[in-house]
């Protein structure tokens, strides 16, 4: 039997192994890849005596997307802030700044605690209506609040309440602020009582014209963290905890949050609160210059190799720019250090300093880089601290002025008055339809030719106020009453 199948096994054998020996010549090698496990690309946690390390894994430069902290931290230092007016006048205007419109004539939004004793930060938007603020607390409790300064520019306010040992902010610092980095917006929209939402910063230094003020300065940092209505003045906060931003406003078509939120930065908010605390006012200093931002035909136009920095269209005769020997067409590249790529980023650097402070301005001009030492001077070219009373006198009824200059007055023929450089929307001055370029002549009778003459004829008016002047252009005067209580 096994005779007879023997030459059968060896048949197939025999070619068994000859068509392993055909594939092996005519095949050619495959490589073969067996995934091992490798050794960690990030740090443990802990590292034991021995050398071994245990714990969950840090990713390398990651900042940390655990939120409790931050919300633990920042909710109980956000209040609630209702502004009431009990004379019974409601908004004259509308919003893109998400605030909730009172019942009572007034308006609703958040505020936040920057101080043991009782100092609070807002929106200039959420206190403007109102002779009458309350504030409630994380814990329920309710106090009145006491309108310490006003800054229509930057849309901030300060109040204070009688208290010790609340609970409050610290700054970060909102230049380290990076576009991606996650963020919290702590507020009472809606008068929901700390609400806390999460987001990323989409972007920094952005204008989106929404301040009416003529030194407006919109340096916003932009994020989608969801604000809504009653969110004004509320914290925005690094995952730290940290106060890096005051919420202000948001891009809306139908009036609740869409993805487009703006909060002035930490940096500019310390400045303009720390001299509203201490003079009742921002002292303001100004470049004395006319801007726009550099675009492709320009930068080709002026020589610059890259689209950057800020052109100055025109100078102020006397001013910090002029004295320094900047001229029209030079653009600006950085203030002291800091790159200035827009009018927004330019604006807000300028926006931290005071009159008399002086600035290192790089610029370009005709192929070359230069330095500039540029002193920073007040509206009405000044370099010394403004007085407190006498300009919140002028911020009440709503307008900012300038003395003439020589040259101005023979053009306009006059031998007195004051520019008014400009007008607060919704002030008095703004509801006698006075425009901005209107030269005060006379106030009452009393002639009027510096920003001393016209406070003093404020402080004599008893109730009636009667403005004189003139247009540039116009011959005939024109006249502007209004009431001063």
């Amino acid at each position: 039997m096994l005779k007879k199948h023997l030459p059968t096994v060896l048949a197939s054998l025999f070619s068994a192994l000859l068509a392993v020996a055909v594939y092996r010549f005519f095949e050619k090698p495959r490589e073969v890849i067996i995934r091992e496990p490798s050794p960690s690309a990030y740090r443990s946690q802990n590292v034991a005596r021995d050398g071994i390390t245990s714990g969950a894994p840090i990713l390398p430069q990651a900042a940390p997307t655990e939120f409790t902290l931050a919300a633990t931290i920042t909710t109980p230092a956000v209040v609630n802030i209702q502004s009431i007016n009990t004379g019974g006048r409601g908004l004259l205007f509308d919003d893109i700044f998400g605030r909730d419109q009172a019942p009572h004539g007034g308006a609703s939004g958040s505020g936040v605690i920057i101080s043991k004793d009782g100092y609070i930060v807002t929106n200039h938007h959420v206190v403007a209506d109102g002779d009458k603020i309350s504030v409630s607390f994380s814990d329920n409790r309710e106090m009145e609040a006491k309108l310490i300064g006003s800054d229509p520019s930057t849309d901030l306010a300060l109040i204070k309440v009688a208290a010790e040992d609340l609970p409050f902010l610290v700054f970060g610092n909102s230049d380290s602020v990076r576009i991606g980095e996650w963020v919290l917006a702590v507020g009472n929209p809606f008068d929901l009582e700390s609400t806390v939402t999460a987001g990323i910063v989409s972007a920094k230094g952005r204008s989106i014209d929404v301040l009416s003020a003529q030194d407006k300065i919109e340096s916003f940092i932009q994020t989608d963290a969801a604000v809504n209505p009653g969110n004004s003045g509320g914290a925005l906060v690094n995952t730290a905890g940290e106060l890096v931003g005051i919420n202000t406003a948001i891009l809306t078509q139908s009036g609740q949050y869409e993805g487009y939120s703006f909060a002035v930065p930490a940096n500019l908010v310390r400045k303009v609160i720390g001299d509203l605390k201490s003079y009742g006012i921002v002292q303001r200093g100004l470049i004395g210059i006319r801007i726009e931002d550099v675009n492709s035909d320009l930068a080709h136009d002026l020589g610059l190799k890259r689209v950057e920095g800020v052109h100055i269209t025109g100078v102020t005769p006397g001013s910090g720019a002029a004295d320094a020997g900047l001229r029209r067409d030079d653009v600006i590249l950085r203030v002291n250090g800091v790159k200035t790529a827009s009018m927004p980023e330019l604006q807000e650097q300028v926006g931290r300093f005071s009159p008399g402070n002086v600035l290192k301005v790089e610029y370009f001009r005709k192929g070359k880089k230069s330095i500039a030492r540029v002193t920073l001077k007040s509206r009405s070219n000044r370099t010394s601290i403004v007085q407190g009373e006498d300009a919140r006198l002028l911020q009440k009824i709503g307008i900012e002025v300038r003395p003439l200059s020589t040259k101005e007055r023979k053009k306009l023929h006059v031998d007195t008055g004051l520019r008014v450089t400009n007008v607060f929307r919704d002030s008095k001055i703004d509801r006698t339809n006075l425009k901005p370029n209107f030269v005060i002549t006379q106030v009452n009778g009393f002639n009027i030719n510096t920003e001393s003459d016209l406070v003093a004829a404020l402080r004599k008016a008893k109730k009636e106020v009667k403005l004189k002047g003139v247009y540039e252009g116009i011959p005939d005067p024109f006249y502007y009453v209004f009431d001063l209580n």
